[in-house]
């Protein structure tokens, strides 16, 4: 109805259909629709509630003429219509109450048109008209006016890091403190952690996604997703561990696409598992957050990562992100880990587990529940960093110079006492 209209959801809508309460009425308007090229089965018997009852179950046409006659509350039932109407349907309302008032806060509401009854052929060839130039003329969008997009990855390189703590603090920034309307796509649809970060209900929304790829769009979108704010909806999942997921990857970039449209900034909480089986996720991804410790582990994923992303994700700017940074008892020394990753790390955040305490008993974010902390200032700085990616003076990869494979880690200081991970760190790299 009134919702926006979007390019490529048209494809698999009919052209046309009717719900109309009387056979007279019935009786004009098919010969109509067969003029127009249309199927005359799709003129229905029943009204306005027949109509929601079924586009609750099924796509919506591109043209909908719903009959008024039998409603009591035209405007109030007009409303529950356009929550099952997926974006772009152009809707004609037939009825008998012949009011200007009504015929006023109809079109208001969205509706195109309303018509008389009885109705005339002529009459509703000419609405039906209108109605299909209105529904084919080309959509224009104002490149002045158009909403910048960006959609950030958050990948840990070991269990634990970290990644999904920044994920759900950075939704919640872009939401509360810049006021960009975001959505966080929790990925791990068993043990993901979106929802319970906000103390909320994570629901059947991705479950939902997954297994019925093909009812993805604006409309599931709006209904599927839990708000945690004005501005922050999140699609996460606690999917029972005994079901093993079953998907080829394409639900989870009709949804990307989706969020492109509806909101300005996506966060996707993306675990390994995830990056390698369903890689085509990054290909629209603007920013690529590895998180990572001071570890050897993480230092031989961190590598392995960054060198995944230049040859698959190159598009997207990687940022390097080391947190619960401990001074002085670092497994490893921020100069020997930007050596071996060949890169300085962009954010480091310190450890605090006070802070993360506090979150989870409040039931907030880290970043909303700990502002005043450290680790929370950093995290700030890191959201607005992403915030103007497109600058060129922010957030610069800044590569180090080369080493050999030997020469990424201080052997006989650091790695004395493990051969074995040095050597694991080698050939991995």
């Amino acid at each position: 109805m009134n919702a926006p209209w979007k390019p490529g959801a048209t494809g698999t809508r009919d052209a046309f259909a009717a719900f109309i309460c009387d056979e007279a009425a019935l009786d004009v308007l098919r010969p109509v629709v067969i003029e127009m090229g249309w199927q005359p089965e799709k003129c229905n018997k029943g009204g306005l509630r027949n109509a929601v009852q079924s586009l609750s179950i099924t796509a919506s046409p591109n043209i909908l003429m719903v009959d008024l006659s039998e409603s009591g509350d035209p405007l109030n039932d007009i409303n529950g219509l356009a929550e099952v109407c997926e974006p772009g349907t152009v809707v004609i309302a037939v009825g008998q109450v012949n009011d200007v008032r009504l015929y006023r806060d109809l079109l208001a509401s969205g509706i195109h048109d309303y018509l008389l009854k009885p109705l005339s052929p002529g009459q509703v060839r000419d609405s039906l008209v209108q109605a299909q130039a209105i529904f084919a003329a080309p959509k224009h969008s104002d490149p002045s006016t158009a909403r910048k997009h960006i959609s950030t990855a958050v990948v840990g390189t070991r269990g634990g890091v970290g990644a999904s703590t920044l994920a759900t603090s950075l939704a919640w920034l872009f939401s509360s403190d810049h006021k960009l309307p975001t959505a966080l796509l929790d990925l791990d649809v068993h043990f993901g952690t979106g929802a319970l970060a906000l103390d909320l209900e994570p629901g059947r929304g991705l479950t939902d996604a997954i297994e019925n790829p093909s009812r993805i769009d604006g409309l599931f979108i709006e209904r599927a997703m839990i708000r945690a704010n004005d501005n922050l909806a999140i699609l996460s999942a606690e999917a029972p561990i005994s079901a093993p997921l079953m998907t080829d990857g394409s639900a989870f970039v009709q949804l990307e696409e989706e969020f492109r449209q509806a909101f300005e900034m996506t966060v996707v909480d993306l675990p390994r598992n995830m990056l390698i089986n369903f890689p085509h996720l990054l290909a629209d991804v603007n920013v690529v957050l590895v998180v990572t410790e001071m570890t050897l582990a993480s230092a031989r994923d961190a590598i392995r990562i960054l060198s995944w992303l230049k040859t698959n994700a190159a598009h997207a700017r990687p940022l390097v992100v080391a947190n619960k940074v401990q001074a002085g008892v670092s497994e490893i020394s921020r100069a020997d880990f930007e050596a071996s990753i060949e890169r300085k790390i962009d954010f480091t955040i310190p450890y605090d587990i006070k802070a993360a305490a506090n979150a989870a008993k409040l039931g907030q974010t880290f970043a909303d529940a700990n502002r005043s902390s450290k680790a929370g200032s950093t995290i700030q700085d890191l959201a607005s960093a992403i915030i103007g990616v497109g600058d060129e003076d922010l957030s610069e990869v800044r590569p180090v110079a080369k080493k050999s494979l030997l020469g990424k880690f201080d052997l006989k200081s650091m790695l004395a006492k493990k051969p074995s991970a040095a050597s694991k760190i080698s050939s991995d790299a």
